[in-house]
């Protein structure tokens, strides 16, 4: 428990005390969660860092902000995202073809087997990852500007 509380230490000291802009910082966490929500695991690094320098925007929000899908999350949200965007184009995929689909790209993390999913579960997934954006990235931009402009009102308090 210690580590994991040192951890979200650690994180929030990164976030609060990044030398830059309030809303810079939030941008760039945005940014991230964005990326990180729509762009399979794996590719987010090459697109999240490119666009932090075209939306001037924080690189290590941006870059650790895609973190919201990482090895031990993904388990849980890509399947959802996938079940969920599948209700919403309309081809209803049960849970267990959208699992099954997803731990067998988990397990051989090759091409062929990424190539062998379906078009409908392949458009589930950027559907359900813009929905999972929509809601997420509001939430990690007002929640990260208002970290550090909290942050900032209390260091200059202290002085």
């Amino acid at each position: 428990m210690r580590w994991i509380k040192a951890k979200i230490s650690g994180l929030y000291d990164k976030i609060v005390k990044e030398q830059k802009p309030a809303g810079f910082i939030a941008r760039g966490w945005a940014l991230g969660v964005f990326i990180g929500s729509v762009i399979p695991f794996g590719f987010q690094i090459y697109i999240s860092l490119p666009l932090s320098f075209l939306l001037r925007c924080s690189k290590i929000g941006a870059l650790t902000g895609t973190l919201i899908t990482n090895p031990v999350t993904i388990i849980f949200i890509y399947p959802a995202q996938c079940w969920v965007g599948s209700r919403l184009i309309g081809r209803a995929l049960s849970w267990d073809a959208v699992t099954k689909a997803m731990n067998d790209v988990l397990a051989h993390q090759d091409w062929a087997t990424l190539m062998k999913l379906s078009g409908d579960l392949i458009a589930s997934f950027f559907i359900g990852g813009f929905l999972l954006a929509a809601i997420a990235t509001p939430i990690a931009y007002f929640a990260v500007l208002s970290m550090v402009r909290a942050y900032r009102r209390r260091a200059g308090e202290k002085k």
